[in-house]
């Protein structure tokens, strides 16, 4: 007898399972916890052998419901499908696709690849797939992707102005896919496909650091940042960041520990870890610091700085916790505070101090090894001199054409 709505809701379980029939082998076995499953029993196709298939609970699966699952599993058992089997199959090939998806292969190749990159270098990686990529096709199987699935998401960043951020992109999803064809879970690499897709980055308007090069304008700053009204350690670093023409990174993560103030010779010597360099290098204990004369006026800025931070690790501490560094954008901040938003930036002043010292007669080599560049070609590998003694005398020339700059208005 065929059973309605009413009959299932009216029936009680006993102390022993009870099955409630509907037809065509489809029942309801009420339990004696209460529980109400509906179940099909069929025969093998080839064997012949009894087996049972699970179509869910009621009341979440309701009457008509489980007949329909009923019929649909009747209609492979006529076409020689076994339901019971072809479910198993179903679920292992979601299993390995979601095994196999973008986003968990990516995240293992970000891992694979951690070792080798800065922790700040991990984050931009990371960040760019987590922005750009997952929310696309982050849950899609990685063999099933081709270029229709990627040229969307490349091309978004293009679209808006992001050229150099698309090129980075696509180039990350190539390396992606090369990992997923060397683990085996993919056969090609489709975003290599799409290197022709973008414009070149030869065609990008160079961008640079907003700066100021004109020695009038520079005076202005110079005696701007004299007239900064802000806290003590932020107006020291602004004092010094011209002088120094350092990466912003390495002012604000300066230590107390890294100065000598007392020599003939004083100095801020950079560690490896706070400069710009590959992790390895960084890591390598042969790694020489950098090496930032320190002019008169520079020890002179440092001395009253000490009176107040001295005690500090940081000689530039942050504003709500002095036991870590000025943030990263205090000294932007600092220079749009006093006028000079959207026209200099702390980087700037690395491009200010190269222009201005190689116009003052001051030689390539010797700027950009206070500059900390890196020299290509041979002479990179075999020039190792660090020209030491002529940075010093150009570090104090320097100042005092700051001075002088200044004084001018």
């Amino acid at each position: 007898m065929a059973l309605s709505d009413v009959a299932i809701r009216k029936a009680k379980s006993g102390a022993k399972p009870v099955k409630v029939t509907d037809g065509g082998g489809l029942y309801l076995l009420l339990r004696p916890d209460g529980g109400k499953w509906w179940r099909l029993d069929y025969r093998r196709p080839v064997t012949g052998k009894r087996n049972t298939l699970s179509l869910g609970t009621y009341p979440d699966v309701g009457l008509a419901d489980a007949r329909a699952r009923r019929d649909a599993a009747r209609k492979q058992l006529a076409a020689g499908i076994d339901p019971g089997e072809h479910r198993k199959a179903e679920k292992a090939v979601g299993r390995e696709q979601a095994a196999n998806s973008f986003e968990v292969v990516a995240r293992e190749w970000l891992q694979v690849r951690k070792p080798g990159w800065t922790d700040k270098n991990f984050d931009k990686e990371q960040a760019r797939l987590e922005n750009h990529a997952f929310p696309y096709i982050g849950g899609k199987p990685v063999a099933s992707l081709g270029v229709a699935d990627i040229r969307p998401i490349i091309e978004r960043l293009s679209k808006v102005g992001h050229l150099e951020q698309a090129h980075r992109l696509r180039f990350q999803l190539s390396r992606v896919f090369k990992y997923a064809v060397a683990t085996g879970r993919a056969e090609r690499d489709p975003a290599a496909d799409l290197s022709e897709a973008l414009p070149s980055r030869r065609d990008m308007t160079k961008q640079r650091y907003p700066t100021i090069t004109e020695p009038k304008r520079v005076g202005d700053l110079l005696r701007a940042i004299d007239g900064f009204a802000g806290t003590f350690p932020v107006a020291c670093a602004l004092k010094l960041a011209p002088m120094w023409f350092c990466r912003p990174g390495e002012i604000r993560m300066a230590e107390w520990a890294h100065f000598d103030l007392d020599s003939d010779n004083p100095a801020y010597r950079v560690p490896p870890a706070n400069r710009k360099l590959r992790k390895k290098d960084k890591e390598h204990p042969d790694t020489a610091p950098h090496v930032i004369p320190l002019a008169t006026q520079a020890v002179a800025i440092l001395r009253d700085l000490h009176s107040l931070t001295g005690r500090d690790r940081y000689l530039f501490p942050g504003a709500r916790d002095h036991k870590r560094h000025m943030s990263d954008g205090a000294i932007n901040a600092a220079l749009a505070r006093i006028g000079f938003k959207d026209e200099m930036v702390g980087h700037g002043f690395r491009h200010l101090a190269s222009t201005r010292l190689r116009e003052l007669g001051w030689p390539r080599e010797v700027v950009e090894a206070q500059l900390s560049h890196k020299v290509g070609g041979t002479e990179g590998v075999y020039n190792m001199a660090e020209y030491l003694p002529k940075r010093r005398e150009m570090m104090q020339a320097w100042a005092d054409h700051l001075d002088d700059l200044k004084a001018a208005g």
